[in-house]
C-alpha cells in the first residue's frame, strides 16, 4: 500500500521556507529514500530540512512506495521512495552538496556502493541542464530505468521531460511498464540510451 505523505506547510521564517516569498525560478527534482529506521519519519525529516534551506522552496511531495531493494545483499530491507519538486535559487552543485550534507546530519555514511541507507537523497533534473563532472551528472543517470524512481516522480511531474532522452517522465515510466510486461523471460528489452557517467555514481 503506498502511504500518504503532505508536504509541511509552515516552517522556519527564512526565503527558503516553504511559503514565504516569492518562487525561485528553477525547477529541480530529487529522488527521496530510505531503508533502515523509521524510514518515513527520516524521509519526512530530510524533506523538513530542505524546507527550512535559504535558496530552496518544496513545492510538491509524492507518495511514498515500498519497493524491494535493488543490487545489495540479498536480505536487505525493503525500501520507501518518493520525489520531491523544488524551486531553487541554488546552482545544482550547491543544490547537490546540501543533499549530501543533510544525508550526513541524518546518519548516512557512504561505505560500499549498495548498502542499506538512513536517507538517500538524488538530484534527479535541475530545469534542463545537462552536467556530467566527476562528482554531478544530470539528469541522474539510472534514473529512466529505474521503477521506484518513476512512479513517484510522474505522479508530480508526469510532463517533465528529461533534457538528454527528449522524453517526458511519464513517457519515460510508460517505456518501462511496457518494456517490463512485453520482455520474453529471463530477457529485457535495451532501454533508451543514457548519457555516460563516472563509474562510481549509482
Amino acid at each position: 500500500m503506498p502511504l500518504s505523505f503532505d508536504v509541511p506547510t509552515a516552517g522556519a521564517q527564512n526565503s527558503g521556507a516553504m511559503g514565504t516569498g516569492p518562487l525561485p525560478a528553477l525547477v529541480a527534482y530529487i529522488g527521496l529514500g530510505a531503508n533502515l529506521g523509521d524510514r518515513e519519519r527520516t524521509i519526512l525529516a530530510a524533506v523538513f530540512k530542505l524546507r527550512d534551506t535559504e535558496g530552496i522552496r518544496v513545492t510538491q511531495v509524492s507518495t511514498l512506495l515500498e519497493n524491494p531493494a535493488v543490487g545489495g545483499p540479498p536480505d536487505a530491507p525493503p525500501y520507501l521512495n518518493g520525489a520531491a519538486e523544488l524551486r531553487v535559487s541554488l546552482s545544482a552543485q550547491a543544490l547537490f552538496r546540501r543533499l549530501m550534507q543533510i544525508e550526513r546530519e541524518l546518519g548516512r555514511t557512504r561505505q560500499k556502493k549498495w548498502d542499506p541507507r538512513e536517507i538517500d537523497l538524488d538530484l534527479l533534473l535541475f530545469g534542463n541542464q545537462i552536467i556530467s563532472t566527476a562528482g554531478l551528472v544530470v539528469p541522474h543517470p539510472l534514473m529512466h530505468e529505474r521503477k521506484f524512481v518513476l512512479q513517484p516522480l510522474a505522479e508530480i511531474a508526469p510532463e517533465a521531460v528529461h533534457p538528454v532522452l527528449q522524453m517526458t517522465v511519464g513517457g519515460l515510466l510508460e517505456d518501462l511498464l511496457r518494456r517490463e510486461q512485453t520482455a520474453a523471460p529471463g530477457m529485457a528489452e535495451a532501454p533508451p540510451a543514457e548519457p555516460p557517467r563516472p563509474d562510481h555514481l549509482a
